[in-house]
């Protein structure tokens, strides 16, 4: 019988239309809004990398190696199984340009290639020709292309000659557009291809150099992949084999692609709960309205049940109604600025209107709704019959009853767990969640702080009648101090928890680690070459160190005789090769920390030194057993010892330490890092390149800018993610603003009669807003202090110190937003004549 009067009074309420509820709406529809634009965008990516698989990874599938070609057996298997093979060498070089004191290097990621490539997709290049002419050259000269960014770094156009190694090569064209770009993943040189067969001379292949091979398949149509997929790693998967398909041809723009759209949603949430504290602060409101209706309902019987389900229905359906125009928000912006956001990505996008983020969205949105709105839901139905004079749900107990509470828990714990399901990251949802959760206790128990001392400080400002107006208003429960402070400083919170994040990230990458950190790392040094290395080094007096160790890489396939990924997860050490070194005795700067080092003069059975931090995170022990793929050739070694490895210096580091007998006769190069004075680095690069030409020189400063860009990219992301929680903010802002603007009519009004001018009273408006935005601007510091040292010591392992230019910006921020809310609902109260408003409340 309830549920049909409550169904019947719901309508009814409906038919007044949207009044109060206007932000209502906005609050709900923007939080929306957002997240459903941010999930069209990586499910548009995600399509975009699904339908272009094939021509991101350059063919149907690839089979990839580390530092060989394949084996007669691989490329049998190959030539058995496809109708075409584009073999490709990739690795490291340094382009050069001039002779003598006018040289000028770069360092580029070469790409050698045959004459199938690319096998699917086309290379475009400025001018126009096919890849063939590029790469034949002239007059017996190799010709290469490369990126437009290395060309204009060494003052290159067509038609001009670089070298590579020993090699010397005509530039042909310019890169425009190279088909299996996004395949590569993180690069730290910018792209030059060359002709495999070019190389021959150049000295760059040899025996040890690091180098990859990438071998195209074109595979017949009807081919299923899962199943030769699985014939090739059970036939070569013990080789070091990497196989990868159209399926998913950029697995690591993909894997970027998802866990960065999963991130931006949860700070969409933080934006969403913004807009909830708005939704709970106009059901209040709206409900304060309707005291004397509820009152008279209860007059005529109405049970506390038929109460609270009229108003549940009548804001769930206006609830329904802000989601949807969420959805249809989220979904339109993306599709209007699909040529924008396209021609700034450069992986290839399919926009369309995709349901997934939709539903999440969706339901996040109604988990939002429900839990902000039942708490004043549920105190509307403590009005009693007697109830009839204003603002009667002030006066009602601050708690609701328990099984409302209950109601609101599972709400959160089902938005958590949603969260968690939807993100696939249970971590960073929880350090979310966690976040929001303590940034709104803390923010809720300022505002009442704020509250308490503003009725302190009321008897201190005698004398300056603006100013104690202000903390008078302010001390009271209708200028909405809780809303103000909840809505603008989780907003603020959320910005500026980003701004020390990302300060002291570029700290330690930019400001502390160039201070630590080697000058140069030279890789593909050829053993005849380190006495000549060593002697130009070890004699330059700008030169403080210099740390060498011999290296090749490889792949762990077992643990204890079970296939690495089973015991490790997806753990990065177990994920693609990893570079490999050994040594006789204990190396300097080396500390055992479990174990015993096996000795300068040991000539038993392979060991393996791990390092230690990596080890406890896999849930190795000593005595365990690895088996590693070195060039094809698989290698059985027990861990002896465990070591400190530090690898935030951008040092040399390595995971696997062996013995020198384990990996006797295995090709390889050495590395070396150099320490050496700023001002010397460029003559040390000039002579040691001169002299071997086939090292790679990667100054660590270059490596650093280059990720500080990416950084820089990720938090501009975020920041707009921070920017919509903040609109949400001030929405809520004008909503409070836009309650008590009775209240502030009334008070002018009284002021007036009492004989203050309209000066004073805008005085004491603006005194009152700026107060308040200035309370939930250090209050939302705080919070963002407090949650950018968490995330920078328990997460990112720096340190950490605050940034003072963006939590000061932080606090102008919640100053200046309030003033304009406050001051947008200022003037009609300052205009309205005393007598009429008078006259209006008796």
């Amino acid at each position: 019988m309830s549920l049909r009067t409550a169904r019947v009074f719901a309508r009814r309420e409906l038919r007044g239309g949207l009044h109060g509820f206007r932000i209502f709406l906005a609050c709900l529809a923007l939080g929306v809004a957002a997240i459903a634009a941010v999930g069209t965008v990586r499910s548009s990516i995600e399509g975009g990398l699904k339908r272009e698989g094939a021509a991101l990874l350059g063919g149907d599938a690839e089979m990839e190696f580390t530092y060989r070609f394949a084996s007669d057996a691989e490329m049998a298997w190959m030539e058995e199984n496809a109708l075409a093979i584009s073999e490709i060498v990739d690795f490291r070089s340094m382009a050069v340009v001039g002779e003598g004191d006018e040289t000028e290097r770069a360092l580029t990621q070469v790409k050698a290639v045959d004459d199938a490539y690319p096998l699917i997709g086309t290379l475009e290049l400025t001018p126009a020709m096919p890849v063939e002419q590029a790469l034949a050259g002239e007059d017996g000269t190799p010709g290469g292309v490369m990126e437009r960014v290395l060309a204009d770094r060494l003052g290159l156009s067509a038609g001009d000659r670089f070298r590579l190694g020993e090699q010397e090569f005509i530039l042909s064209a310019i890169i425009a557009r190279e088909p299996d770009n996004a395949s590569a993943g993180f690069g730290l040189g910018p792209r030059t291809i060359v002709a495999t067969r070019a190389l021959d001379a150049s000295g760059l292949l040899a025996p040890g150099t690091l180098y990859e091979t990438n071998y195209r398949l074109d595979l017949p149509p009807d081919t299923d992949l899962t199943a030769i997929a699985s014939d090739a790693q059970s036939r070569f998967g013990e080789t070091g084999l990497r196989w990868r398909d159209s399926r998913n041809g950029a697995p690591g723009t993909a894997r970027f692609v998802e866990r960065m759209g999963a991130f931006l949603v949860l700070v969409g949430l933080s934006g969403l709960a913004v807009g909830g504290v708005g939704v709970a602060a106009a059901v209040r409101a709206y409900l304060n309205g309707k005291t004397s209706v509820i009152a008279t309902l209860r007059t005529l019987g109405a049970e506390r049940s038929t109460i609270f389900l009229t108003y549940f229905i009548q804001i769930g359906v206006l609830s329904l109604i802000g989601i949807g125009l969420g959805l249809a928000l989220g979904s339109m912006v993306p599709l209007l600025l699909g040529p924008l956001v396209e021609a700034q990505l450069p992986v290839p996008v399919e926009f369309a209107i995709y349901p997934r983020p939709l539903i999440e969205a969706a339901i996040y949105g109604l988990l939002t709704a429900l839990i902000f709105t039942l708490w004043p839901l549920a105190r509307a139905e403590e009005i009693r019959a007697a109830t009839l004079f204003r603002d009667a749900l002030s006066s009602a107990r601050l708690l609701p009853p328990i099984r409302y509470l209950i109601a609101i828990l599972l709400g959160i714990a089902a938005l958590i767990g949603v969260a968690i399901w939807f993100s696939g990251t249970a971590f960073l949802t929880l350090w979310t969640a966690g976040g929001l959760v303590g940034a709104l206790m803390l923010l809720t128990c300022a505002a009442l702080l704020i509250r308490f001392l503003a009725r302190s400080a009321s008897g201190l400002a005698r004398g300056r009648p603006a100013l104690r107006w202000a903390l008078s208003a302010i001390s009271g429960t209708r200028e909405g101090a809780v809303s103000v402070v909840l809505s603008l400083g989780l907003g603020l919170s959320v910005l500026a928890a980003i701004g020390q994040i990302d300060g002291n990230l570029r700290n330690a990458i930019s400001g502390e680690l160039p201070d630590i950190a080697p000058s140069y790392f030279f890789v593909d040094i050829q053993q005849d070459q380190m006495p000549g290395f060593m002697e130009r080094l070890e004699s330059d007096p700008a030169v403080s160190r210099i740390d060498t160790a011999p290296m090749m890489r490889g792949v762990i396939t077992q643990i204890n005789g079970r296939p690495a990924s089973e015991v490790a997860g997806s753990h990065w050490v177990v994920r693609g090769d990893r570079g490999i070194t050994y040594a006789g005795e204990l190396p300097d700067r080396t500390r055992v920390t479990e174990g015993t080092w096996w000795g300068g003069d040991y000539d038993g059975p392979p060991q393996i030194s791990f390092a230690a931090e990596e080890a406890a995170e896999i849930g190795l022990n000593l005595g365990d057993t690895l088996t590693v793929n070195i060039l094809g050739r698989d290698i059985t070694a027990t861990i002896t010892s465990f070591r400190e490895v530090d690898f935030s210096n951008a040092g040399m580091g390595f995971v696997l330490t062996m013995n020198p007998g384990a990996v006797a006769g295995a090709p390889h190069t050495f590395i070396s890092t150099v320490y050496a004075e700023e001002a010397a680095e460029a003559q040390i690069l000039r002579d040691l390149a001169t002299a071997y030409p086939n090292i790679t020189a990667i100054r660590v400063r270059d490596a650093i800018t280059r990720v500080s860009e990416v950084l820089g990219s990720l938090a501009a992301a975020t920041s707009y993610g921070a920017g919509a929680t903040l609109l949400t903010g001030f929405l809520v802002l004008i909503g409070a603003a836009a309650a008590g603007e009775t209240a502030r009519t009334y008070e002018a009004a009284v002021l007036k009669t009492l004989g203050a001018g309209r000066s004073r009273i805008m005085a004491s408006f603006a005194l009152r807003s700026a107060l308040l935005g200035l309370s939930a601007g250090v209050v939302a510091l705080a919070a963002g202090i407090i949650g950018g040292w968490a995330v920078s010591r328990f997460i990112f392992d720096t340190g950490y110190t605050v940034i003072w230019g963006s939590a000061l910006g932080v606090i102008l921020g919640g100053v200046l937003a309030t003033l304009l809310a406050g001051l947008l609902f200022a003037w009609r109260p300052l205009a309205a004549r005393p007598a009429q408003v008078l006259r209006a409340r008796e």
